[in-house]
């Protein structure tokens, strides 16, 4: 239905998002040699690093030489595969206009820990509406739901350029596209329980980056962007006035010479100083 281009969101706590960048680099990459390589090889990954419910549940065994790594890595590893280059693009695409603020928010690490544990929670659930497939999960869909659900709780009210049927771009306030694709995951959950599209690793994601971002957020990043957060880095002069006192009742702007002659023959003369101001079957979209 909507296709995010861009928001107008600054930085505030980072200089640059590194991980988010890492994160795209990575899916990239790994793409570009799955394309490469062999049907076979190919082949040999998916099954290898791809998330299967049926093995992950004791349902089914792996065959032994698709085995590449450990088991219970494949909850995170099946994230850095895609069944094709839309199906990658879309998905870095959301990653590369939401995933920044959410970094900035977190900080590095915990994005990093954060982005890795939404596709763990996307697998889980995925395999908790099909415990008995055997079809690998692949896609970023998982990860990247998670990010969404997470600018979603940080910044609502912040304007996101969405082009809207293919056609139409237009400046939304985030809360508009973003809670309409949520509640759209939940119903296809419910509805189209035979597509190849994993609806449940998107919910899983969901529901995992609303339930983090509360704990992960650095202390005095607000939700639902009900305040804009200066960094204590970041400090303003604050204009000063320079001012003498004629009493309770007010102060005489210096300007005036006699009271300036007065002050200065009595306090000395002062400069006041600033004061800074505080081939798959489940893909993910």
């Amino acid at each position: 239905m909507f296709i995010p281009l861009h928001d107008r969101n600054a930085l505030k706590h980072i200089r640059k998002q590194y991980v988010t960048l890492g994160l795209i680099l990575a899916n990239v990459v790994t793409h570009a040699l799955a394309t490469l390589a062999p049907d076979a090889l190919y082949e040999v990954g998916v099954y290898g690093m791809g998330f299967i419910p049926a093995v992950a549940f004791n349902i089914a065994e792996l065959d032994p030489r698709f085995v590449l790594v450990p088991e219970g890595a494949t909850y995170v590893t099946y994230s850095f595969l895609h069944g094709s280059w839309l199906h990658l693009g879309s998905n870095m695409l959301f990653l590369w206009v939401f995933g920044d603020n959410v970094e900035d928010a977190m900080g590095h690490f915990k994005f990093l820990f954060f982005y890795l544990a939404c596709a763990a929670a996307g697998a889980f659930f995925h395999a908790l509406v099909v415990p008995a497939s055997q079809a690998p999960l692949i896609g970023a869909s998982g990860a990247v739901s998670g990010v969404v659900a997470a600018y979603l709780m940080l910044h609502p009210k912040v304007r996101v350029w969405v082009l809207v049927f293919m056609r139409f771009p237009l400046p939304l306030p985030a809360f508009i596209p973003l809670l309409f694709w949520v509640g759209q995951q939940f119903v296809m959950l419910v509805i189209d329980r035979d597509s190849n599209v994993s609806w449940g690793a998107h919910v899983g994601g969901i529901i995992a980056g609303a339930i983090l971002v509360l704990f992960l957020r650095r202390p005095g990043v607000p939700l639902f962007d009900r305040a804009i957060v200066t960094p204590k880095a970041v400090e303003h002069a604050a204009p000063t006035v320079d001012v003498a006192t004629v009493g309770p009742w007010g102060q005489r702007p210096a300007g005036d010479p006699r009271a300036r002659e007065r002050d200065e023959a009595e306090n000395g003369a002062k400069t006041p100083a600033s004061q800074p101001v505080r081939k798959v079957t489940h893909w993910g979209r």
